[in-house]
């Protein structure tokens, strides 16, 4: 009877334990679905990266002769022609001559002026003066650049080795500046450099990419964000990325009626 009252005893004990256990389990969450409508869409695939505005070609103009601007004939943001003349300046000799001159009275200048004419700036090539370092009346040297010159403005973005196979050249691409945000500009890549930087163990390569149309606000030393356009589909069904599941190295989404 003894053997007996023990083994009713441990099963209570052990059907107890099971019914607490049972008790204290939580319950599965119940599965919940939401539906996702398949649509044709525009799917396009980017590579983004930055970099920063600068001149394609930047030119330091400096004048033909030590001496004493007289005129200055340009602005910063101005777009000059080859040959046009940026200003006038004379060489020490003749700025020595007009100073003197102009003791005697505007008879003697006006004379001396058409006797020694003075020395023009020219520009030598077509572009945007992007830096004008003179004023009318300054003294300056030879060596002295007067005036900065760009052809063009492009981006030089700064591409991962990785995503170099993805970037080919007259590729379309969107450049963004952070300091306007909201205005993409479209654009194209033109050059894809040969040589390698690598900082911090990471390598990267310099890609130009130029506006195909510069706006005005654009400015050399502007920080941008680039985004290459890998491949572009038209009319594509599409569904969020969310809805596809994987089983057994294979996609599968749910379908369901609406």
């Amino acid at each position: 009877m003894k053997s007996l009252s023990a083994l009713g005893l441990a099963a209570a004990v052990a059907a107890a334990a099971a019914g607490a256990w049972s008790i204290a389990r939580p319950k599965a969450e119940a599965v919940t679905y939401r539906t996702a409508v398949v649509a044709r869409e525009s799917i396009t695939s980017t590579v983004s990266t930055t970099g920063s505005v600068a001149p394609e070609n930047r030119l330091d103009i400096k004048t033909p002769i030590a001496g004493r601007v007289e005129r200055v004939l340009v602005v910063e943001g101005q777009r000059v022609r080859k040959s046009q003349v940026l200003g006038w300046m004379s060489s020490t000799e003749r700025a020595a001559l007009l100073d003197a001159a102009a003791a005697k009275g505007p008879e003697e200048v006006a004379r001396w002026e058409e006797l020694y004419k003075s020395t023009p700036i020219l520009a030598p090539l077509n572009g945007t003066i992007i830096v004008r370092n003179v004023e009318s009346g300054q003294t300056v040297t030879a060596s002295d650049a007067v005036f900065t010159m760009s052809d063009r403005l492009i981006v030089k973005a700064l591409a991962d080795e990785t995503d170099l196979a993805l970037i080919r050249l007259r590729q379309s691409a969107t450049i963004v500046l952070d300091s306007y945000p909201n205005a993409g500009i479209p654009s194209a890549v033109v050059q894809i450099a040969y040589d390698a930087k690598t900082t911090n163990n990471v390598t990267t390569y310099a890609v130009d990419v130029l506006p195909k149309a510069t706006p005005e606000h654009m400015r050399s030393g502007m920080t941008a964000n680039v985004t290459f356009v890998i491949a572009a589909s038209e009319r594509t069904l599409a569904i969020p990325t969310e809805a596809i599941y994987t089983r057994d190295g294979h996609f599968f989404v749910k379908v369901g009626s609406a």
